[in-house]
């Protein structure tokens, strides 16, 4: 139950493709671990999708039906988007918020 990769830093009007390697999976911004005024991202279960990253700053993703064994990641948009800023929001699953804080210590600035 993971991303591969866990982590992207792409920049702004990048797209991003979620593929769907087994059904069952998507991809879903994290309520409250997206830029100020980005579009949540939000894709079908089992199904490739393209995402667009057009406001900078980080942004978590999780899987919905598998996000509290963890099965979240990051995406950095822009080169001044710092995973080491970021302080997550409260009420995290306990594996959640585990893979997102070695997401963040592996790759912040």
């Amino acid at each position: 139950m993971v991303y591969e990769p866990d982590f992207l830093r792409v920049a702004p009007g990048d797209t991003i493709r979620f593929v769907a390697t087994t059904p069952g999976h998507n991809a879903r911004t994290i309520a409250g671990l997206a830029p100020n005024g980005a579009v949540e991202i939000k894709t079908a279960l089992g199904e490739t999708a393209d995402v667009v990253a057009a406001t900078p700053g980080i942004y978590g993703i999780k899987c919905s039906p598998h996000y509290a064994m963890g099965m979240v990641m990051m995406i950095a948009v822009g080169e001044e988007a710092d995973p080491g800023a970021v302080v997550l929001p409260e009420g995290l699953p306990r594996r959640a918020g585990e893979r997102l804080e070695e997401i963040i210590a592996e790759n912040r600035k």
